[in-house]
C-alpha cells in the first residue's frame, strides 16, 4: 500500500466519522426539518458528482478519439473521498442554514 492510498483511505475514514457525527447532531426539533436537510445535502452532492463525472467522461472521450492520449483510469478512492467531503460540507452548510 503506497502513501497515496493511505491518504485517500484516511480522508475517507475521517469524512465518514464526521458525517455520522453531523447527522447525529442534526436538530431534534422535527423529523421533517432533519429529513429536508439530509435530502438537500444528498441532492446537492449528487448534482456535483454527476456533473464532475460528465465533465471527466467528456474529457476522456475527447482525448481518446481526437487527441493522442491513451485512456487513464481515475482512482476510485479519490472520487469516493471527494464525494464524502462534498456531502459533509453540504450537510454542514444546510444544517447551519436550516437548523436552529
Amino acid at each position: 500500500m503506497d502513501a497515496l492510498s493511505v491518504v485517500y483511505i484516511s480522508i475517507l475514514f475521517i469524512s465518514a466519522i464526521l458525517i455520522v457525527i453531523t447527522v447525529v447532531s442534526l436538530p431534534n426539533v422535527g423529523a421533517e426539518r432533519k429529513r429536508m436537510i439530509k435530502t438537500k445535502a444528498k441532492s446537492f452532492t449528487f448534482t456535483i458528482i454527476i456533473t464532475l463525472l460528465v465533465i471527466e467522461a467528456s474529457k476522456d472521450l475527447y482525448s481518446v478519439f481526437w487527441g493522442n492520449e491513451p485512456y487513464v483510469a481515475k482512482p476510485p478512492f479519490a472520487l469516493l473521498s471527494g464525494a464524502a467531503f462534498i456531502y459533509l460540507s453540504s450537510l454542514l452548510f444546510f444544517k447551519r442554514k436550516y437548523g436552529n
